[in-house]
Parts: structure tokens; C-alpha cells; sequence
């Protein structure tokens, strides 16, 4: 039998930023807390959205969010919200922003430690305030997924799931994401193709999310936006249709992901190398591709189609050609990480909530030797 959900009410044009006095109006807040990054407060999108909110609300803002959010910046933030007397959230940024956000909300509602929340711990997450997202990257479409990713205390990269979590309201204004440097467009575009490959190939039973999930694909792929926005940053066009393809491909994954982000988040948790999340399920897409190739011939034409390829088009080619075409890192070798990782990457991976949606699941070799691919490839 099949369980079909969907997710919020999303506001999507250009301009939309101006929705957001209603939308916390509609959420009854009077003081929230805006969680974002010092990239955004230079970049000046901070100041273009205390504008649009204007004098009627009291605006706390914390700026501290790591580009892999911990669960020591998740604390950092909550001490911020609690001493200002908050009463709910913007997440004014890319995936981690908001990641961050929806960490403070399960944390001033739960306590921690954090872990303690996570589905493969039995975790049961209730009610948060509200939150609002704000996404200024076309990548993730965390602003209307049901997930959280954390780095613990223990070094542990976990994913948060839960319906409740799910920001109460979306600003999707593609104007935010104007004059993005090239290197993020194009990882924050492949991530998004990654949302769609990968929801769409799950075993789940979702039409309507695969349906999507193909839409989002054919927008960024066959439609040619995912080039024109990393050729020139300020093609308004392209910029609607990526922030599109973003959020169609969250709506997708409510059907799950697989493989590629169980390697991701694994790899994810090297503190140290600071890895962009899709930069990496951009550099192992075409190697899990390869790799699970025959499981659905059927789910595969579907993407050849979508994407606008021929019979018979090798995927995993097209996207290694696509990577290096706008700049993406030929392997995990050139972004920093070495075999020596591989067995810590394995086993997390292995543990992975997503890892229980993969098309084709590895186990424990099998993931090993899909690293040892992606590092040297």
C-alpha cells in the first residue's frame, strides 16, 4: 500500500522576499530568530531581508552557522534564542542554515543531547516553533523537506526526520540567489540533480513525488538551467527554474534518497576537509549511477528521457561530463579525502538513514569499493 504526503506552503516568484511580514504574521511571532551564515550578513542578503520584515517585528540574528552545522552551533544558537527571549525561527541561507534552525527547534523543545532525536535511535521529534525558511542557494530545497543534518558532539553526521520540522512556510525568492559564485551554483545545482535522481530511484511507491522529482530533473537538465545559471550568474530565468528544480527535488525525496547521500553525509563528517554536501553527491552520483546500473532499466529510461537523452545514454558518463563541464572536482581524491578514511566512511555509511533507500544497497565491501572508485576515478 502506498502512504502519499505532502509538505508546505511555499511563496515562489521573484520578489517574494515581501511575503515575509505576512508569513509571520500568519505564524504569530513578534520576535524570531534568524539563523544564517557570515557569508550571508557580507553578501548583504541579511540586510535586504530585515528591510523587507521592517520596524513592526524584533529581530535577534545569529550568524555563527558552520558550513557543516554541529551540535555545538545548534547550542550556540539556542543560548542566542533563549537570552533574547525568542519565540521562533528564520533560516535565512543554503542547507545549513536551515539544518541549523530546525536543530534549535528540536533542541529547545527536547533537550539533548541531540542523538538522542535521531530515527535510527528511536527518536520520536513532536512540535517545534515555527519556523520560516528562506533559501538563498538553489541546491537542497531543505526550506520544505522534513530533514536535518547534524554533525554531533561524537562526530557523528545524523539525519533528523520528521514531519514536524518542516518549516511552517517557505520564501522561495530567486532574486536572493542572483550574482552566486559559479563553484556554488553548480554544487548547489548538483545537489539538487542529486535529490532527483536519487528520490526518483528509491523503491518507495510515490508517483506523484517521482513525478516531480522527473520535472525537477528535466528543468535543470534537459531545459539547460542548471548551465545557463553557472554560465552567467545573473540570468533571472535560470535562477527561477534552479530555485525550482531545488525545491521540486525535496518534495521528491519524501520518498527517501539512497546510497549516494549515505556516502555524502559519511564523508561529510571529516571535519577537518570542510566538504561542500553537493560537491560530494556530485562527484559520487555517476559512481553509485554505474554501480546500480541493471537494478530498474525502466526507472533508468525514465531518467534518460527526463533528461533528454538518447536509447541507451550511459548516465554515469553524462554526469561526469556535466561535472567537469561547469567545474565540479573530478574525484573525493582532488577534494582531499584518502583511502585511510575509507573504513570510518564505511561504517557510518552503512548506518546511514538514507542508506535504507538505495535502489541497490552495499554492504560493507560494496561501499568500500565505491569509495575507492570515487577517490581515484
Amino acid at each position: 500500500m502506498a502512504v502519499l504526503s505532502y509538505m508546505t506552503t511555499t511563496h515562489f516568484d521573484h520578489g517574494a522576499i515581501s511575503m515575509l511580514p505576512q508569513v509571520l504574521k500568519e505564524q504569530g511571532l513578534k520576535h524570531p530568530l534568524i539563523c544564517t551564515d557570515k557569508g550571508i550578513v557580507v553578501a548583504g542578503l541579511l540586510d535586504k531581508v530585515r528591510e523587507a520584515i521592517g520596524n513592526e517585528f524584533e529581530v535577534t540574528v545569529f550568524d555563527g552557522t558552520p558550513e557543516n552545522p554541529t551540535e555545538e552551533s545548534v547550542r550556540d544558537a539556542l543560548d542566542v534564542y533563549k537570552s533574547a527571549g525568542c519565540d521562533g525561527l528564520i533560516a535565512l541561507g543554503g542547507g545549513s542554515s536551515m539544518d541549523l534552525a530546525k536543530g534549535v527547534g528540536i533542541m529547545e523543545a527536547y533537550g539533548g543531547p541531540i542523538s538522542k532525536h535521531a530515527p535510527l535511535a528511536g527518536g520520536q521529534i513532536g512540535p517545534i516553533v515555527p519556523l520560516v525558511a528562506v533559501p538563498t542557494t538553489s541546491g537542497t530545497g531543505s526550506e520544505v523537506s522534513s530533514g536535518s543534518v547534524i554533525i554531533t558532539d561524537e562526530g557523528q553526521k545524523l539525519v533528523f526526520v520528521s514531519g514536524t520540522i518542516i518549516p511552517k512556510a517557505a520564501i522561495c525568492d530567486p532574486d536572493l540567489t542572483l550574482g552566486l559564485p559559479k563553484h556554488l551554483t553548480a554544487a548547489t545545482g548538483m545537489d539538487a540533480v542529486t535529490h532527483c535522481v536519487e528520490a526518483f530511484l528509491t523503491p518507495v511507491v510515490n508517483p506523484p513525488a517521482e513525478g516531480v522529482g522527473l520535472d525537477g530533473l528535466e528543468r535543470a537538465i534537459r531545459m539547460g538551467y542548471l548551465k545557463r545559471a553557472v554560465n552567467d550568474g545573473s540570468d533571472k530565468e535560470a535562477r527561477w527554474h534552479m530555485m525550482m528544480a531545488s525545491t521540486e527535488g525535496a518534495l521528491a525525496f519524501t520518498k527517501g534518497l539512497g546510497a549516494v547521500h549515505a556516502m555524502a553525509h559519511a564523508a561529510g563528517r571529516q571535519h577537518e576537509l570542510k566538504l561542500h554536501h553537493g560537491t560530494l553527491n556530485a562527484v559520487i552520483l555517476p559512481v553509485v549511477l554505474r554501480w546500480s546500473e541493471g537494478e530498474n532499466d525502466e526507472k533508468y529510461a525514465r531518467l534518460r528521457r527526463a533528461m533528454g537523452l538518447g536509447e541507451g545514454a550511459d548516465l554515469a558518463d553524462f554526469v561526469e561530463d556535466l561535472n567537469a563541464e561547469i567545474g565540479i572536482p573530478k574525484n573525493l581524491g582532488d577534494m582531499g579525502v584518502t583511502t585511510d578514511m575509507i573504513p570510518g566512511m564505511v561504517e557510518h555509511a552503512l548506518t546511514d538513514v538514507c542508506h535504507f533507500g538505495a535502489l541497490k544497497k552495499p554492504d560493507a565491501d560494496g561501499y568500500a569499493h565505491l569509495y575507492e572508485t570515487a577517490i581515484a576515478k
